[in-house]
C-alpha cells in the first residue's frame, strides 16, 4: 500500500526574508520618517549579525518595493513606510511572477533589437551611443548603471519604431526595473551587462538582425540570472 502522505512544517522563511522583516521592524521602532536615513551597511550588518552580502540583498529587496533608495556614498534613504506583513507579501509575489516577468522581456526585447538593427538611423545610434557612455561612466565610479541600463534599452525600442510593441513595453516598464535593480546589484554585474549592451549595440550599428537578436537574447539569459542569497547566520 502507498505510504500515507503526511502533512508537512511549514518553510522556514529565507534570510532575507528574515532580514527584510527586521528592517522594516527597525524602521518602525526607530520612528523612520521618509527621507530618513539608515544606519550606515556595515553597522547594521553587525547589529543584525550577518554578512553584508546578505544585508545588501535585503536592502535591493526593500529598495526594488520602492521603500527605501540607495545611493552611492549616501546610503539608504526610507522612501515610504509599510507593515511587515504588506512587504513580505509584496517580496513573495515578485520572487513568484519574476519568470514571467523575464519570459517576456525575452518575447519583446529580442525582436525589438533584429527591428533596431533594420531601422536605426544616425540619430538612434547615438542615442543608444549616449547610454553606453552614461552606463560606463556610472559604472568606472561604482554605481550599478541602472540609469544608463534604462536609457540603452529605451534607445533601442525608439530605434525599432513598433508602435505595438513600445506599449507593450511601457506597460511592463514598472516590473522591468524592479528585475533590472535586483539583477544589476549582483557582484560583477554592472560589468557584465555593460559588455552585453556593447555586443548588442555594435550589431545594431552593422545593421546586422540576426545578430543583434542573438546577443539581446543572451544579454537576457545573463542579467535574469540571480543567485541564491547566501545562508549565514540570522539573528532573527
Amino acid at each position: 500500500m502507498p505510504a500515507k502522505p503526511q502533512p508537512r512544517p511549514p518553510a522556514r522563511p529565507r534570510l532575507y526574508e528574515q532580514l527584510v522583516e527586521r528592517l522594516v521592524e527597525f524602521m518602525s521602532e526607530a520612528e523612520l520618517a521618509p527621507g530618513d536615513r539608515l544606519p550606515a551597511e556595515r553597522e547594521l550588518a553587525a547589529s543584525l549579525g550577518v554578512s553584508r552580502a546578505s544585508l545588501g540583498q535585503a536592502l535591493v529587496a526593500l529598495e526594488v518595493q520602492g521603500v527605501i533608495d540607495v545611493r552611492h556614498g549616501d546610503g539608504a534613504i526610507v522612501r515610504r513606510t509599510v507593515s511587515e506583513e504588506g512587504v513580505l507579501s509584496l517580496l513573495r509575489d515578485r520572487a513568484n511572477r519574476r519568470a514571467e516577468i523575464i519570459e517576456a522581456r525575452q518575447a519583446l526585447e529580442v525582436k525589438l533589437a533584429e527591428l533596431a538593427a533594420e531601422r536605426r538611423t544616425d540619430e538612434d545610434l547615438a542615442a543608444i551611443d549616449a547610454a553606453l557612455e552614461l552606463m560606463r561612466a556610472e559604472v568606472r565610479e561604482g554605481e550599478r548603471g541602472v540609469e544608463g541600463d534604462e536609457r540603452f534599452h529605451a534607445a533601442i525600442t525608439n530605434a525599432a519604431r513598433s508602435r505595438l510593441l513600445t506599449r507593450m513595453m511601457d506597460e511592463l516598464a514598472p516590473m522591468i526595473r524592479e528585475t533590472r535593480l535586483e539583477s544589476l546589484s549582483q557582484q560583477g554585474r554592472p560589468q557584465a551587462s555593460l559588455a552585453g549592451h556593447e555586443s548588442i549595440a555594435s550589431a545594431i550599428r552593422l545593421g546586422d538582425p540576426s545578430v543583434a537578436a542573438e546577443a539581446m537574447r543572451q544579454h537576457l539569459r545573463l542579467v535574469s540570472t540571480v543567485p541564491e542569497l547566501p545562508t549565514d547566520r540570522a539573528t532573527a
